[in-house]
């Protein structure tokens, strides 16, 4: 299993969908902010934890199609469905590997990007809280619909339209946390909710996501 993940981290960076692409998408998205809604310092701060939220969710959306489709391609993956490891394990991997390479990042540099937007100091923590709770999520779900895509070619868009739905609840708490955290205000309910969201994730769609590549390599 630590060969496989050493094996996903290898391809993640050789095939382009490493942290580089996402950074480099998250921080266009940031730096295009103030010239679509103006250099308004106190609007900036205020629309920044959701900004930065959304900008997270769209770079953690761009490698999503890398993360089955590259086995798919080279037969790798009907040698990992006959292999003693469990395909919920196989597919769990995956996961981590997208969340190492692209969430994991995409959190650690959060904060940097939230002083381009003027993000109170207080916003900081809860920023980065909201995204290592909410990213591990991201990628889980995004291993879903890359499994209900695998074998389509161009599934790119549908996976994106299959997955963004899923991504909203994520966001939504993700935000509202590190938007109470900036403020001052009771963050108990959104870090519940996100939490919650989180763990519901990792304990169920990694069975439905081997379920479904089952299916597919039939």
């Amino acid at each position: 299993m630590i060969a496989l993940l050493r094996r996903d981290f290898r391809l993640a960076m050789r095939a382009g969908g490493g942290f580089g692409l996402g950074l480099a998408f998250f921080l266009i998205v940031v730096v295009l902010v103030p010239f679509g809604v103006g250099h308004d310092t106190a609007l900036l701060a205020k629309i920044a934890p959701g900004i930065l939220w959304l900008g997270a969710l769209l770079s953690c959306l761009l490698s999503l199609d890398r993360i089955l489709a590259l086995d798919w391609e080279d037969g790798s993956l009907d040698l990992l469905a006959v292999s003693p490891i469990p395909m919920e394990a196989v597919v769990t991997i995956k996961a981590l590997a997208h969340w190492a390479t692209t969430g994991l990042p995409l959190t650690l540099v959060a904060p940097v990007f939230g002083v381009l937007l003027g993000l109170p100091e207080a916003g900081f923590y809860w920023l980065v809280i909201s995204l290592l709770l909410g990213t591990p999520a991201l990628s889980v779900i995004g291993t879903f619909g890359a499994a209900l895509t695998v074998g389509i070619k161009r599934g790119g868009l549908l996976l994106s339209l299959l997955v963004l739905p899923l991504y909203v609840p994520t966001m939504i708490f993700g935000a509202e946390l590190a938007r109470r955290g900036a403020e001052g205000l009771a963050t108990t309910t959104p870090l519940l909710m996100l939490a919650g969201i989180t763990l519901g994730t990792i304990a169920l769609l990694p069975f439905a996501s081997a379920m479904v590549v089952r299916i597919n390599l039939r």
